[in-house]
């Protein structure tokens, strides 16, 4: 049977927003940290496991029948549901779908009451800033910077702990592929080392400026340090293609590398076309934050005399695959109809940047929509759970939608469930050029995970009879099965491809030894 489906002020994420502060937070209790990270051992991490990188990474991946109650497939750019269909994948690919079970000795996972999806990609994401900034600044009156500094400090070990915590969770929310900008050519090479690990997805890049240059540059009071920091910033463009080369296509594919500069606030013209022919280079495209906020895009346009969207085209940043992420800053009225114009553009909406609650309902997705240019969906940096943010984002829309319908400068278009998906699957997949993901066809790369639709809180206990609305109610503890590339990672909501409690555990002791620093400089005080 098929069912068809037609259906504050924040200015970005941790890394654009690192110096903004507000007024009304109140400190922790000091008794409570002291406890807290009097748990923590004085010396090293728990030791991990010893396993073979190859063995891991190169997994043999046999005949799998997977056997879910629905299947989300899209057609003509449209989903639509297929009740109990079977799904055979052979090595990394999909080989066929059809009605009914399959008889036969095939290995097979069942699904019962789950929402086979295509695996969520997040658009733009900083994974290994994840945990250590999560509840520290919600309430305001904080920077991310310092836990981001001293993350720089780290040996590869801890940091290689603290990427796996947060790539943990982004599996387990069903997130199969990231587009990764890591805050620094130190955190690229960690996240590429777990991913290829654990045969994760990335188009990983390391942001240039990287975190221990960036804070100058770009909350400078005049521009003489963002003229003092070409010669630097070349030499870290040059670094970052180096190592992005030399992983290019590692693992049969899974890992195909970006160039990330931090955005065109902290770039001059000279190492913006820097960026641009590396970006050529290595053939996968560019991946920057874009119109952060309104006083970016205002500096940009004294000194450059156009704001950033489209000072950026001068350089051929548009010529080649590009996500943008944020555009808080951008001009509606003239950058809605540009960006329009530009396939090759996707805009990564962060609902959750900044934080809980930080008001990113303010980024242009309803008029992105509106306009018709490739837009998907990125949980940025605090929140890993992909589910949650393709919520938010479609929450977020439909309040400002409300809101500003009636008297925004441009059409603006109120999200459907189906945009919702479409910008967690087929819009970044499209973005990256890959017809081969966010959608489950014959052909396409296996990249899935399974969402219970179902259980308690999200579902009546049966699979419903319009499970993409119970997606609603859903976050990343209803996703059960996750595989990339036929290689399954999470089965029955649990990590299979490491030791899930010790992976929390040693992420949980490196955040341990970084609040406990900064608590004794005085950060929690």
């Amino acid at each position: 049977m098929r069912h068809n489906h037609n259906e504050g002020r924040g200015y970005g994420c941790v890394i654009c927003q690192a110096a903004i502060t507000t007024d009304d937070h109140r400190g922790l209790d000091r008794r409570a940290l002291l406890a807290a990270f009097a748990a923590v051992p004085a010396t090293g991490l728990i030791a991990a496991p010893a396993q073979s990188h190859a063995k891991v990474a190169r997994q043999q991946r046999g005949s799998l029948i997977v056997e879910p109650s629905w299947t989300l497939v899209w057609r003509d750019g449209k989903p639509e549901l297929l009740r109990d269909h079977s799904v055979v994948i052979e090595g990394d690919t999909i080989v066929r779908i059809s009605e009914g079970r399959i008889d036969g000795e095939n290995r097979r996972i069942a699904m019962p009451g789950q929402l086979l999806v295509p695996g969520l990609i997040s658009a733009h994401t900083h994974t290994a800033c994840g945990s250590p900034t999560r509840g520290l600044i919600e309430s305001g009156g904080r920077s991310y910077s310092r836990p981001l500094e001293i993350m720089e400090t780290l040996d590869d070990a801890d940091l290689d702990a603290l990427t796996a915590y947060n790539l943990a969770e982004l599996l387990r929310s069903g997130c199969t592929a990231q587009v990764e900008q890591s805050v620094s050519l130190k955190q690229a090479q960690s996240y590429v080392r777990v991913a290829r690990r654990w045969g994760v997805r990335g188009f990983p890049g390391g942001m240039v400026p990287g975190w221990r240059r960036v804070m100058p540059i770009w909350r400078r009071s005049d521009d003489k340090a963002l003229f003092a920091s070409v010669a630097d910033t070349l030499s870290e463009i040059d670094a970052n293609l180096a190592f992005a080369l030399s992983v290019n296509g590692a693992e049969e594919g899974l890992i195909r590398p970006m160039m990330a500069p931090h955005g065109p606030e902290t770039h001059t013209p000279d190492t913006l076309r820097a960026v641009a022919k590396a970006a050529l280079q290595l053939g996968n495209g560019i991946h920057t934050h874009l119109a952060t906020s309104p006083g970016d895009s205002e500096r940009i346009r004294k000194l450059w005399g156009k704001a950033p969207v489209q000072w950026i085209d001068e350089f051929g940043f548009y010529e080649q695959r590009l996500f943008g992420a944020h555009m808080t800053g951008w001009d509606a009225v003239s950058d809605a109809p540009f960006l329009a114009k530009k396939p090759h553009f996707t805009f990564a909406h962060c609902p959750s940047g900044a934080g809980a609650g930080s008001g990113q309902s303010n980024q242009p997705f309803i008029e992105a929509l509106g306009a018709g240019f490739n837009s998907a969906v990125g949980v940025d940096t605090h929140s890993n759970d992909m589910v949650e943010n393709m919520k938010l984002a479609l929450l977020y829309g439909r309040a400002r939608h409300s809101l500003i319908a009636g008297t925004s400068p441009v059409p603006v278009k109120r999200p459907s469930v189906a945009d919702m998906i479409a910008a967690a699957t087929l819009h970044p997949a499209n973005g990256l050029g890959r017809e081969d993901l966010g959608r489950i066809a014959v052909g396409a790369k296996a990249d899935l995970a399974s969402i219970d639709v179902s259980g308690l809180l999200v579902g009546p206990g049966f699979a419903p009879p319009e499970p993409l609305n119970n997606l609603l109610y859903a976050n990343g503890m209803a996703v059960r099965n996750v595989m990339t590339a036929g290689r399954v990672q999470v089965l029955d909501g649990r990590l299979t491809v490491d030791d899930e409690a010790h992976v929390i555990a040693r992420g949980a002791t490196v955040v341990q030894r970084i609040w406990r620093q900064m608590f004794d400089e005085g950060w929690f005080a």
